[in-house]
């Protein structure tokens, strides 16, 4: 069984400065906390606060030391209250959300009514929110656009790990509606990449192996572009969730990583499908 590694995958620079950012503030000898998980990936999260950095659900459980806000950003006013607190902050959100949470400020501040193409409830969406000081529509499907517009003049940004295919169906269905649309295309570079080549990949194997947290929204959209050409994806955390009957006759196995899993996590799940070869390849 051959397997083969999406040219693609894997962590990202927003995640790697995040991690590294959280590893100098464990090295203080300080209380840390980072404000909700740092990132979506249930055992980096583990590795971190058994070098003794907690994680803190709100500013009420983090009454002392340093606080690392998380690579996908809060409302500035968090950072604002956190500091009155008396918390050292440490700012860790990832370049390519702040470059969305200014491009969001900004339309607000020009007068257009912003429209956030993203995940209501997702961390990053809500900092971006923030950013218009809560006056912004968010839009994950079409059908999500409200039938009457605050006004004609519509500025769009998008969540840094939705997909090229998502943007252009809300810009197209905006534009008959408007007299001006600005968009702002701030998906990430990395996941763009990450997703097509990782679909270019999943079209070419018998099966594909996607890697990362389950609670990662990249990670799962990741698995859900590789679905979209071929039937046999799975999504796993680490090693101990695959199963050899997924590859039972299978003579070919892509496997990639949602941007916030650590290059150890995935070589681990590599090795491992790699190891039951000889095993399922009757």
């Amino acid at each position: 069984m051959k397997v083969t590694v999406a040219r693609h995958a894997g962590i990202c620079y927003g995640v790697e400065r995040a991690l590294k950012l959280a590893d100098e503030a464990a090295a203080t000898g300080r209380t840390v906390h980072t404000l909700g998980p740092l990132i979506h990936n249930p055992q980096a999260v583990d590795a971190l606060r058994a070098r003794g950095v907690g994680v803190a659900a709100s500013l009420d459980e983090a009454d002392e030391g340093i606080l690392v806000i998380r690579s996908h950003g809060v409302d500035p006013a968090i950072i604002e209250a956190a500091r009155e607190k008396g918390l050292d902050v440490i700012d860790a959100t990832c370049p390519f959300v702040s470059s969305a949470q200014q491009a969001a400020a900004q339309l607000k501040a020009d007068g257009y009514t912003v429209v956030i193409v993203g995940e209501a409830d997702h961390p990053e969406v809500e900092g971006i929110v923030g950013l218009t000081g809560g006056d912004a529509l968010v839009v994950e499907e079409v059908t999500d656009i409200p039938e009457r517009l605050p006004s004609r003049r519509v500025g769009i940004v998008v969540q840094t790990t939705q997909t090229l295919e998502r943007l252009n169906e809300v810009v197209a269905a905006l534009l008959p509606r408007v007299s001006e649309l600005k968009v702002h295309n701030t998906i990430c570079s990395a996941t763009g990449k990450n997703q097509r080549s990782a679909q270019d990949l999943a079209r070419t194997v018998d099966a594909m192996v996607v890697v990362g947290g389950h609670n990662s929204g990249n990670t799962s959209r990741l698995a859900e572009i590789c679905r979209a050409v071929n039937p046999r994806v799975h999504l796993v955390e680490t090693a101990d969730e695959l199963d050899p009957a997924w590859f039972k006759g299978v003579r070919t196995v892509g496997v990639s990583a949602g941007a916030s899993t650590p290059d150890k996590q995935m070589a681990g799940v590599v090795g491992a499908i790699e190891a039951m070869s000889d095993d399922v390849s009757d």
